[in-house]
């Protein structure tokens, strides 16, 4: 009994001490067009940034190919479905994942970080951040980023030309996730990544689970992107169906209404965040992003 009464105290003592926090969750990042894992402006930027706010993280950094500028070529001409692929083999065989990790999607690696939450529960994705994904696709390229202009203007020729062609489909990304509100039902039946993600010729119900098992779906949109077209896109949003001028949200969508991949219950659940921010296309201040991204890695 004295014994007892003598560890009492001690067991108070340590029940007030707190132990070792908690290790971040690790966390997987896909960059987007005309862009690698570990451009030292770019990814490799971020990636150190969230090393140095985020103590001890892990951060994986996707590079699809072997090389940094296989990686970027890949952006542009790898079939979509093959990368998404690609990724959830590195991810399944990653030891350091296999807890869980979060993910952030930078412009189309938001959509595609999309595709492994939805196609690859294992190991689990936490939280996903998509910063300018764009959830409902393109119809558009207003203008392109730095040096890989002139690759745009060929790929903008080569959508108006016949973006649903199956040949521009197997070998052109941006096609992949093209969306003409003005041929749906093209964009329906031809499309072979975005339409099949976002639920168009029927309803995967294991899409839908695994996509509701999120903790929380962050969508970023620039408030002032004069790359996307539309921009609302990256709130999942997009034009009104049958013409390109006047837009709606994700809660007018009838992906929403009918609830296609869970986004109805999940906004209901509080587990979607849509985030604002000024400026263009993937313009951001460090400021802004250990505000208001750090927080869901934490």
């Amino acid at each position: 009994m004295a014994a007892l009464r003598a560890a009492v105290p001690v067991l108070a003592l340590l029940a007030l001490c707190p132990g070792p926090a908690a290790a971040a969750a690790p966390l997987v990042i896909w960059h987007g067009m005309g862009d690698s894992c570990c451009n030292p402006v770019s990814m490799g930027y971020i990636k150190k940034l969230v090393e140095k706010k985020i103590p001890g993280i892990y951060v994986l950094s996707l590079r699809i190919g072997s090389s940094m500028l296989q990686d970027v070529e890949n952006s542009f001409f790898m079939n979509v479905n093959a990368q998404v692929r690609e990724v959830c083999r590195q991810l399944a065989t990653d030891p350091q994942l296999q807890g869980g990790y979060n993910a952030m999607g930078f412009s189309q690696g938001g959509q595609f970080l999309r595709a492994v939450a939805q196609r690859c529960p294992v190991p689990p994705m936490l939280n996903l951040i998509s910063i300018g994904g764009q959830h409902q696709g393109v119809y558009g390229f207003p203008r392109c980023p730095g040096e890989s202009s002139h690759l745009c203007d060929w790929i903008r020729k080569t959508l108006d030309l016949g973006a649903y062609t199956q040949a521009v489909q197997e070998h052109l990304v941006q096609a992949e996730y093209w969306h003409d509100p003005l041929k749906e039902e093209d964009y329906k039946k031809n499309s072979i990544f975005l339409a099949d993600i976002n639920q168009e010729r029927g309803i995967n119900e294991t899409y839908k689970k695994n996509l509701m098992a999120l903790k929380k779906f962050v969508m970023v949109k620039f408030l002032n992107d004069t790359m996307v077209d539309p921009p609302i896109s990256e709130w999942f949003g997009f034009y009104k169906s049958g013409q390109a001028k006047e837009t709606i949200p994700l809660q007018e969508t009838s992906l929403y209404k009918e609830d296609r991949l869970g986004l109805q219950q999940m906004d209901k659940a509080g587990k979607l965040v849509f985030l604002g921010v000024q400026g263009d296309h993937l313009h951001f201040s460090q400021e802004w992003f250990d505000s208001s991204i750090l927080p869901f890695l934490q």
